[in-house]
């Protein structure tokens, strides 16, 4: 399973995004692994394409794509607090990494050099699509 940061899809969505095309070859690449994100993310991912009229349509592709969400736990804001707290990462990328980390064996794509290190240095597997 593959956690996707929303920077991936925002990328892949836009085509004058600078890794629009390395986000293309990233989601290719990933095949049929089963794909989910965190609700934040997934938020994150639909806030252009809403100020443009076009978020339904942008939900419409991400249920073709099979992207599941992946809802925050009822306990999700101490586990983000203490992420937040030791790693120093953004909210949204600690959602990224608690979503992983609740999926065993899930890896990571993403296009953050931050959140890629401190994945990494935490055992997760991380794609950059490089």
């Amino acid at each position: 399973m593959i956690v996707l940061d929303a920077c991936v899809l925002i990328a892949h969505f836009d085509e004058n995004d600078i890794h629009h095309g390395r986000a293309g070859r990233l989601l290719a690449h990933l095949g049929v692994q089963p794909a989910i994100m965190s609700a934040l993310s997934r938020a994150e991912v639909l806030v252009a394409p809403a100020r443009a009229g076009r978020r339904r349509a942008i939900e419409d592709v991400l249920k073709q794509m099979e992207i599941d969400v992946d809802d925050l736990p009822g306990d999700a804001a101490g586990q983000l607090a203490e992420l937040r707290a030791h790693t120093g990462l953004k909210l949204p990328d600690c959602c990224v990494l608690l979503t992983a980390e609740r999926h065993s064996l899930a890896e990571i794509a993403t296009f953050d050099a931050r959140l890629a290190r401190v994945a990494a240095e935490r055992g997760l597997v991380v794609r950059t699509g490089t």
